[in-house]
């Protein structure tokens, strides 16, 4: 078991490896990088294109006032678009515009020459490591989408009272 100085270490790394790449990237595109949520967001939309704004707001663990306000953005941007559900008319619909489409293709070219420099510094056996680590670091982010759920809500018993017990204690009655 790693010790807690390696884990700490891990993720400092791993998040200066994040900002690093996310900096330097805007810097040959030579422009800002979208903030992270956007970014998040028109990835997850590219992914599933057609995708309602609720089921943006589940999946990336969002409040649906939050995802308003990042489609809305990203709409007056001109890199969203939204239609209207034609089975429900209150339903939004999202699709990454085709300028969205060629700046995110033209970033990921960039943040790829980038990483292949990169790694060109390494030695052979840290690059091939790093680079046989790929999969593990998917394993890695989806133990933590796990480990970042909330717990689902309780429904309230026949009293109206949270179902919860506190400590095994049942609460007390409320009038």
């Amino acid at each position: 078991m790693a010790t807690d100085e390696q884990v700490a270490r891990f993720g400092a790394a791993l998040g200066q490896v994040h900002r690093l790449l996310r900096r330097r990237t805007g810097a040959r595109v030579q422009r800002d990088p979208l903030p992270e949520a956007q970014a998040e967001l028109l990835l997850l939309v590219r992914a599933a294109p057609g995708i309602s704004g609720k089921e943006v707001a589940r999946r990336l663990d969002a409040a649906p006032n939050t995802v308003s306000t990042l489609v809305r953005d990203l709409t007056d941007a001109g890199l969203l678009a939204r239609e209207r559900d034609p089975a429900d008319r209150r339903v939004v619909r999202l699709h990454v515009t085709e300028a969205a489409r060629t700046r995110m293709a033209d970033y990921e070219a960039h943040r790829a020459a980038l990483l292949a420099e990169a790694l060109a510094e390494l030695t052979p056996t840290a690059r091939t490591a790093i680079l046989a680590a790929a999969g593990h670091f998917d394993a890695l982010r989806d133990a933590l989408r796990e480990c970042a759920r909330p717990d689902p809500p309780v429904p309230p018993d026949r009293d109206g009272r949270d179902g919860r017990k506190l400590d095994g204690v049942e609460p007390a009655p409320t009038r």
